[in-house]
């Protein structure tokens, strides 16, 4: 298959940003070396993981590239770097050239401590002071783990480091006392799976070698591989004990369950069709490639305008003139903001926060302005340009159809039947109208165009403040868009593209980022909403209004004509009269009724009152985090830690999604048509 162009056109002076980088991300869980079933038979299990690898890169090798040869990755493995099944497929994975990333659980001398596995309290100081452990075993641990870590791109969680170490060195210094090997147990168990749920999240698909005896063990690889399967990411389990009997699941269910026969003879198909899911949107995948070429046009070649067009203010004119606002008549000419701005521009505030970050990566700002900030500036630029259109559109289409009405008997208190065909050329004209308005959009798939544009625009818009937690979406819980695909294939190969910082996630680090969700997006979105959704009921109260104003004048007006002619019967009215009014009294029979009706099928299109009670649920979930973010700002350091944050980050991405889903299923089927 042909692949698109990866940098977008260069048009009116303004550089689109280019398309991301596709790749493979995976994620490695497994049992520890000194595991019995790892250490009978870790020269097989290496086998079957250096075999699934080799099928991985051969699946990609296979896999439709939508966007070209040069567009693919190096296929990125995330893994914590524990002794065993971690290390094991880091090595696999340096040797095939893959990209390593690893979220520790820990800060990363704390990490390489505890993983290092000292027998006695002076070697975990020695090491926790950056030196040697005396014991060579434990010496040999530490350094496998440096090997590996100095190609390892790490994001650390070092939040909780001094309680963690504190318990650590105390377990240690009492190795007999149960209950202070529990107390660390616990707490370190509670940071391993944060870490675990960071892999899923920034996974495909999870690798997990797990025994099948538990799951309920918080932070290891059997909790690992259920909380992927339950956030709906697919797994290939491998059995320590008959590591060649590797299984392909989806659901949770399925760890209850037998393989099936059919289903192991089909494994190596089912793994290459993950493989391709992720490289290819599905629509790229059928016979018919064009709906995914469509969409991506709508970014790869479309043409960048400064500006909206006054030509197709029509909505929005009628959201100024219904919204309550007294400026019913100011321009509405919408200036965009140019990708290359926006880092000067709207996104400042956010950048700079991500700048300022104790510990961040350096480099995190430049990535998230190139590759999201300027994707979010270009989307939403085409996305507001052909909201106009096809809005634009429709509300013409209902006016048109009035007008058209009303022309063809406009005649009739005017001129003389012989004169009619001017008022019907004009009739003619408009209906004529409606229907190259009506060709234009479906042609030029304005609707289409735009509810993907916008999808893309809205799951790039809070973003920058998921990527700098390290947190995103799980695979399975992206939405799926009702003919479309390739808009959160797109985000989330953009978003995989930044991937996770290298950064020391630190108390300063989460009062710092705290601070930036509140300010940078939970405020002003909550503010938005809520001035949206008091908008948008008045426009629907005043529309409503009006359309049944129209109404009672069609009524007033026929019972002016009735009050009239009995008069004439009566002898009270002049007949002549009457007659000769009677044609006006047709013609505003037709009027006040058919624009009555236009504005209620402009009403319904625009469906104001259910986008308003959209946008008040939104505000009021927002409003609801926002509390919850003040509270936890005021709370000490130990009490922030990263996963309360990390839920507020979720529940806010949640609102997102959980919008634009409703907003779809709003306007999902209304496509520009002719009003009939």
């Amino acid at each position: 298959m042909e692949g698109l162009v990866r940098r977008m056109p260069v048009v009116n002076d303004v550089t689109a940003p280019v398309m991301p980088e596709i790749r493979a991300s995976i994620g490695v869980t497994g049992h520890r070396a000194k595991h019995p079933l790892y250490l009978a038979n870790a020269e097989q299990i290496e086998s079957v993981l250096a075999a699934l690898f080799e099928l991985i890169d051969q699946a990609i090798r296979d896999a439709p590239l939508l966007l070209g040869a040069d567009s693919l990755a190096p296929t990125r493995l995330h893994t914590l770097l524990v002794d065993g099944t971690d290390q094991a497929a880091a090595q696999l994975a340096l040797a095939k050239g893959w990209e390593l990333v690893s979220p520790l659980p820990f800060g990363e001398r704390l990490n390489l401590a505890i993983n290092a596995m000292p027998e006695n309290a002076a070697d975990a100081r020695a090491i926790l002071n950056g030196d040697l452990a005396q014991d060579s075993p434990t010496a040999r641990r530490a350094e496998a783990i440096n090997v590996v870590a100095r190609h390892t791109r790490l994001f650390e969680l070092a939040d909780q480091d001094k309680t963690i170490e504190r318990l650590y060195l105390t377990m240690l210094d009492a190795p007999d006392d149960f209950a202070k090997a529990q107390a660390f147990a616990l707490e370190s168990a509670q940071r391993a799976s944060l870490a675990g749920r960071i892999l899923i999240e920034q996974s495909d698909i999870l690798v997990a070698v797990w025994d099948g005896q538990s799951a309920a063990n918080i932070g290891g690889a059997g909790h690992t591989l259920a909380t992927a399967l339950d956030l709906g990411a697919p797994a290939i389990w491998i059995n320590p004990a008959d590591p060649e009997n590797w299984r392909v699941l989806h659901a949770p269910e399925s760890l209850a369950l037998p393989p099936s026969e059919a289903a192991q003879n089909n494994r190596e198909i089912e793994v290459s069709a993950m493989i391709r899911d992720i490289i290819c949107p599905g629509e790229a995948i059928q016979a018919d490639q064009s709906a995914a070429h469509r969409g991506l046009a709508a970014l790869t070649g479309e043409k960048w305008h400064d500006r909206s067009s006054r030509l197709v203010h029509a909505y929005r004119r009628i959201e100024a003139l219904f919204g309550g606002t007294e400026a019913r008549f100011r321009s509405l000419v919408q200036n965009y903001e140019k990708p290359d701005q926006i880092a000067a521009g709207s996104g400042a505030g956010l950048l700079n926060a991500a700048n300022s970050l104790p510990g961040a990566d350096p480099e995190i700002a430049e990535r998230i302005n190139e590759k999201a900030l300027k994707k979010f500036a270009w989307a939403d630029g085409i996305s507001a340009r052909l909201s106009d259109h096809y809005r634009a559109g429709m509300v013409v289409n209902f006016l048109l159809s009035a007008l058209a009405i009303v022309g063809g008997v406009l005649y009739l208190p005017l001129v003389s039947p012989e004169h009619k065909w001017g008022f019907a050329l004009f009739e003619f004209v408009l209906l004529l109208g409606i229907v190259i308005i009506t060709w234009r959009g479906q042609k030029y798939r304005w609707h289409g165009r735009w509810f993907e544009t916008r999808r893309v625009a809205e799951y790039f818009r809070h973003s920058p403040l998921l990527l700098v937690l390290g947190v995103a979406r799980p695979p399975g819980r992206w939405p799926r868009g009702t003919e479309t695909s390739w808009p959160e294939w797109y985000v989330r190969h953009a978003l995989r593209d930044i991937g996770l910082p290298r950064a020391k996630v630190t108390p300063a680090y989460l009062r710092a980022t705290l601070s930036a969700l509140l300010e940078c997006h939970v405020t002003p979105q909550q503010n938005y909403h809520s001035e949206k959704a008091k908008r948008l009921k008045a426009v629907h109260h005043n529309l409503d209004g009006f359309s049944e104003f129209l109404f009672k004048l069609a009524i007033f007006s026929v019972a002016i004509y009735l009050l009239l002619y009995g008069g004439s019967v009566l002898g009270l009215v002049d007949g002549d009269m009457v007659s000769k009014l009677s044609k006006s009294f047709t013609v505003l029979g037709v009027l006040f009724p058919t624009f009555g009706a236009a504005i209620a099928g402009i009403r319904f299109f625009g469906d104001f009152e259910r986008f308003a009670a959209i946008s008040e649920i939104t505000a009021e979930k927002l409003d609801a985090i926002r509390g919850r973010i003040q509270l936890l700002s005021s709370a000490p350091d130990p009490a922030r830690d990263y996963g309360r944050i990390t839920e507020l980050v979720h529940a806010t991405d949640d609102v997102v999604v959980t919008e634009i889903e409703n907003w779809q299923a709003v306007f999902g089927g209304k496509h520009i048509t002719v009003p009939v």
